[in-house]
């Protein structure tokens, strides 16, 4: 296995999901309970990595990170290098690609609140952030642990994004899952099955873990 591709693989997962958590956690917030009709068009936007083709955005991430925009010319005039295939541009893709991973079960998880609780935090003079920290991130738990391991699993096996705009350089842009598709082609299966079962693995871990999080059992009626 290449644990080069590995260990840059859970490090690009560990940073986007502690930033995507930091982030994510307003905007869903404010999707949950803001109560502006237009809304829907940031749901839209937030939603759309779920339906767009991974390539498609890598494609429009790359252009807005390339020398020639006022992104990778103020990143070049800054750091003295381009900001397009690099570990920075994989950060800014994984963000992207999976923002709804982390906004959606906070914002599921924000909506089973009784706002009630929320107006008798606002009526007391509490403000809004220590209000969340309360009452809000308290109660909504599951949903914020839910968002936390999809975001860090999703990124984990991200391949279309992260190629077109970090490319396949071994140490800096080679994730796990462009590591297995190098092996493939050069016809090294052994390797890549162990890697595949190995991230397989990981992946039915996750989603254990999330439904774990998420099942309510069901009520059982007392026998008479």
């Amino acid at each position: 296995m290449d644990w080069s591709a590995i260990g840059l693989s859970l490090r690009l997962a560990t940073v986007v999901t502690v930033i995507l958590l930091v982030i994510g956690a307003p905007i869903a917030y404010w999707l949950t309970f803001s109560r502006w009709r237009g809304k829907f068009v940031f749901e839209s936007i937030v939603a759309l990595p779920l339906v767009l083709p991974p390539t498609v955005l890598g494609l429009y991430v790359l252009l807005a990170l390339g020398s020639r925009s006022p992104i990778g010319r103020a990143w070049a005039a800054w750091t003295g290098h381009g900001l397009a295939f690099t570990f920075e541009a994989l950060v800014i893709a994984s963000i992207l690609y999976s923002l709804p991973f982390a906004v959606q079960p906070m914002a599921s998880s924000f909506a089973q609140i009784d706002r009630a609780l929320l107006e008798a935090s606002a009526t007391l003079g509490v403000g809004r952030l220590p209000t969340f920290f309360r009452i809000v991130a308290p109660l909504s738990i599951e949903g914020i642990l839910a968002a936390a391991v999809l975001t860090f699993a999703h990124t984990l096996g991200e391949f279309g994004v992260v190629l077109m705009v970090g490319g396949n350089i071994a140490g800096v842009t080679r994730t796990v899952s462009i590591s297995i598709y190098d092996d493939v082609q050069s016809l090294n299966v052994t390797a890549a099955h162990q890697t595949a079962l190995a991230l397989l693995a990981f992946s039915f871990a996750a989603l254990s873990t999330v439904y774990a999080l998420l099942r309510k059992p069901w009520a059982v009626a007392p026998v008479s």
